[in-house]
């Protein structure tokens, strides 16, 4: 099948957007491969230190010859995705020792959830953990002492975290093995119905409660696809997952064969054999491109917009968000998956999954099938499922019709032609938003706007019936710069609200909103944002603002806006506890969400 016009030309022009930074990139990753496997560079006491841990495998270290893997982990007891990595290093090196090589855990990273920090506090750190995993990830592999990396993470910013990290080290081949998801527990849309009940005071805490823990019930990702279940799609179109691994259940013998072939592969593709596969040569222009259609083709979170930009500055690709719209405008919706329908994860897997769709959009012409992965060279051996027969993994192709049409869908025949993600310009600025989910006559909103600086003065406003006609609501000093731009998740229930009851409804913000945000309206990651002299900072209560998705505008109506003084409100309560005082430096040296929000790349 013929490449698609669109893919085509977006490609081409990343590609000579991102020359002068993609060949210094390659060049650097050239030199550190040419110097031949790392230990060699060690001197002997260098060497004694770093194998005084390994028992019985010292002899295997100091001999070289069958690849020691680097094991960069974000396991943690206390977040159920993060869980079953416990026992992931064991079963690792038992497989390197098992073909000859050897396995250390080289660090971990920090993974926090971002369900437990939701409208709290921690939330302030939740995007900046994401250069803090990159960087930590650096220190564990700077030890100069492996032929090989696997990498253990799943949410939101740890797999964009260690992908900007094992960019960085690419050189080194590098592996992702995911944990999987829970088993499905109370429906989405169920659990969505009580917490809007309780915004609007019909339920109290005790069925909330009930109703939380109902839904996340046992170890594993959470089975709605929000920004976790969007990071294993992204690994898995991008090639640094084994194929059909992103879905499968923790505590299955599935889950065990592909974490120890997983172990084994990072072993074959070493710099010691003949199957060299350097990450650098996965992370290339065409890879990114096939991950934006797979975000796309699935209605993925918005908060890969950000991730995504900053995972290819790593690699010296150069994303903008033209880009990421126009291969929306040209790729079609496949999945419904919640919050853009009533599956789960577990039942989009069961349905044909991620190979399912990339053997369609391979035959559409959507993706490029010539891209390097972990398992070869070709997407299309991501098309095949994986199998055991008889206690052994293997790879068969996966069925050409989808296994439930209401969940996953041909790209002939899809759910809508457009993936649903938007650009927004305009003299408010440079923003984002998803429509995958929002009703078509909702794509357009004109109404007078309501300003605040807190999710938590909306929800005030909320609880006074303030709300009682058409309103836009700006959520202002929200971005990377003024408090580390949190999620504002909290004001969907009632939004939702409001839009149910009648009223047209948006939100407009410098801060984030997570793909959960469902059947809103939001325009999000608008920048400048307020702290940098953005037009979003001289707003005022009554300014009409028109956000049309359609044409993809974002404008401030009133006249006159532009000549106000901008509001600067006092931010020093956004400097300090849980652990805001370590993270100035963070807000302070911030790039803008249009280039990933990143402080290291």
């Amino acid at each position: 099948m013929q490449l698609n016009a669109t893919i085509q030309d977006v490609t081409q022009r990343i590609i000579a957007r991102s020359k002068n930074s993609r060949s210094t990139y390659m060049a650097r990753m050239r030199q550190a491969a040419e110097e031949g496997p790392r230990r060699a560079h060690l001197t002997c006491g260098n060497q004694a230190h770093a194998y005084a841990a390994m028992e019985d495998d010292q002899e295997p270290m100091l001999d070289g010859q069958g690849g020691n893997i680097g094991i960069i982990t974000a396991y943690n007891d206390m977040l159920s995705a993060h869980q079953p990595f416990k026992d992931f290093p064991d079963l690792i090196k038992a497989t390197a020792r098992a073909n000859g090589g050897t396995a250390q855990v080289a660090g971990g990273v920090p993974a926090m959830c971002d369900g437990v920090t939701q409208g709290q506090v921690g939330m302030e750190l939740s995007l900046f953990s994401r250069d803090v995993i990159a960087l930590a990830a650096g220190v564990g592999l700077s030890h100069n002492t492996f032929d090989a990396a696997v990498y253990l993470g799943v949410c939101d910013k740890i797999v964009p975290g260690l992908v900007i990290a094992a960019a960085t080290f690419g050189y080194l081949p590098g592996i992702f093995l995911p944990a999987g998801p829970m088993p499905s527990g109370l429906p989405n849309d169920e659990k969505a119905k009580v917490r809007q009940k309780f915004a609007a005071g019909e339920v109290g805490r005790d069925a909330l409660m009930a109703a939380e823990m109902a839904s996340y019930h046992s170890p594993g990702t959470c089975t709605f696809y929000g920004t976790a279940n969007s990071n294993q799609m992204l690994m898995e179109f991008m090639g640094l997952h084994l194929p059909g691994s992103s879905f499968v259940n923790p505590g299955t013998d599935m889950r065990d064969a592909l974490t120890n072939y997983g172990a084994k592969r990072a072993l074959e593709i070493t710099n010691l054999g003949n199957d060299y596969t350097p990450v650098c040569d996965i992370l290339d222009e065409k890879t990114f491109v096939n991950g934006l259609v797979g975000l796309m083709a699935t209605g993925g979170s918005t908060n890969l917009v950000i991730h995504i930009i900053a995972m290819a500055r790593a690699a010296g690709v150069l994303l903008d968000l033209q880009d990421l719209s126009d291969i929306s405008d040209a790729t079609p919706l496949m999945a419904r998956v919640y919050p853009n329908g009533l599956a789960d994860v577990n039942h989009f897997h069961a349905a044909g999954g991620l190979t399912y769709m990339i053997g369609e959009l391979l035959d559409a012409g959507l993706l490029h099938p010539d891209t390097r992965t972990v398992m070869g060279d070709g997407l299309g051996l991501y098309a095949r499922d994986p199998k055991l027969r008889d206690g052994q993994l293997t790879w068969e192709d996966a069925p050409r019709e989808t296994q439930n049409d209401r969940i996953l869908r041909p790209a002939s025949d899809p759910f809508a032609p457009e993936g649903g993600l938007k650009q927004l310009t305009g003299n408010l600025g440079r923003g984002v938003i998803k429509v995958s989910a929002v009703a078509p006559e909702r794509h357009i909103i004109e109404a007078p706007a309501r300003i605040f600086q807190t999710q938590d003065e909306v929800k005030a406003a909320f609880k006074a019936g303030e709300f009682t006609s058409d309103t836009i609501v700006v959520v202002r000093f929200q971005g990377p710069k003024s408090n580390g731009m949190p999620e504002l998740h909290g004001l969907t229930p009632i939004l939702a609200v409001l839009q149910d009851r009648g009223l047209k409804v948006a939100l407009v913000t410098d801060g984030r909103m997570s793909g959960a945000s469902g059947k809103v309206p939001a325009a999000i990651h608008v920048c400048p944002e307020a702290v940098d002299g953005g037009l979003i900072g001289k707003l005022q209560d009554g300014d009409v603002i028109r956000l049309d998705a359609t044409q993809g505008t974002l404008e401030v109506l009133t006249p006159d806006v532009q000549s106000r003084a901008s509001v600067m409100p006092d931010l020093s309560d956004n400097s300090h506890g849980i652990g805001r005082e370590l993270f100035s430096i963070f807000r302070q040296t911030a790039g803008i969400a249009a280039d990933g929000a990143g402080v290291v790349v």
